[in-house]
């Protein structure tokens, strides 16, 4: 079990990270989410041991560990971090980077090459100079050289940043069924939360060093505690009651997604369509509400100028 307790951290005087707890059992996958610059990448680094750190202590199965100040190499030979530059050798085939990362004494070695290649779905490119691939093709390679020796703890920062959403769904599929296959343990961060709903089994929502939200995909997701939370998941709607119902005194708003307010024939909730985007399988329709703007999802695009009955629905 890894335990991160009561970390504080700053590069200056000002702090990244305040108070940050949480463990992450075995092969479990955690998501850390949050806007850019919040600390995610931070934490990350503090994990792995590239960051001293004055407050707080990292454990591996209650083992302390320790910074680089007390390591001649910073890092832990049990983890493996993948940054967000990659850190492969642009001169040397695939097949001599990801190599690099298995023993030469291994009689498997270049079948476990060609195993991790078909996780990352770059089978084809074994003989390929890292220099002649794209910048998406260098970041499935450096997963695949990143898992290759398999850690007990992987940490990835923004892993499919680069990777087009044709290649980025199969692969996130793929690495994620193959790590949770070999019960490795997986701190991602990410701004992307479609890395995180289908696959994680914990999300920590951070904002401004600080964690706003812990729990599960689904219950946060369907519970969001505010708009910062729900707004990484979706577009988010935060309608004051009074929009609703206008005879209502209440100064109070509820949070929803475009997916739960309907396009209906009759209702008390009338809005005036404003615009409509398409999204392939349906349309995102921004609206006005009795001087509100919304949003909602429907089916077909709906006149510009219309007015328009809706119905609020829960997940």
């Amino acid at each position: 079990m890894l335990k991160v307790e009561n970390i504080s951290f700053g590069y200056t005087s000002k702090e990244v990270l305040k108070n940050i707890s949480f463990t992450a059992n075995k092969g479990n996958y955690i998501a850390v989410v949050g806007e850019s610059g919040c600390g995610k990448s931070t934490l990350l680094e503090i994990i792995y041991g590239l960051l001293h750190i004055e407050k707080g202590s990292v454990y591996w199965n209650n083992e302390k560990l320790l910074g680089p100040n007390f390591k001649l190499i910073p890092g832990e030979d049990f983890m493996k971090y993948l940054p967000q530059d990659f850190d492969l050798m642009p001169y040397i085939t695939v097949e001599e980077n990801i190599g690099k990362n298995i023993s030469s004494l291994n009689p498997n070695k270049l079948q476990r090459i060609q195993e991790l290649l078909e996780v990352v779905d770059m089978s084809a490119f074994l003989k390929t100079k890292v220099k002649n691939l794209s910048g998406g093709q260098k970041q499935r390679v450096a997963i695949a050289k990143v898992i290759a020796k398999e850690p007990k703890v992987l940490l990835l920062d923004e892993p499919f940043s680069h990777i087009d959403n044709f290649r980025k769904n199969k692969l996130r599929r793929s690495l994620f069924k193959y790590l949770k296959s070999k019960h490795i343990t997986c701190i991602v961060a990410t701004h992307d939360t479609t890395d995180a709903l289908s696959f994680a089994d914990e999300i920590l929502v951070i904002r401004d060093g600080n964690f706003v939200a812990i729990n599960s995909p689904e219950a946060l997701y369907k519970n969001p505690k505010n708009a910062y939370v729900a707004s990484l998941f979706n577009e988010i709607n935060e309608i004051p009651l009074s929009k609703i119902d206008l005879k209502s005194p209440s100064k109070d708003t509820i949070l929803v997604y475009p997916n739960q307010i309907k396009f209906v024939k009759k209702s008390e909730i009338k809005a005036t369509v404003l615009t409509s985007y398409f999204k392939g399988s349906y349309y995102l329709i921004e609206a006005d509400l009795n001087g509100e703007i919304i949003f909602f999802e429907h089916f077909e695009k709906i006149q510009l100028g219309s007015e328009i009955c809706l119905k609020l629905i829960k997940l």
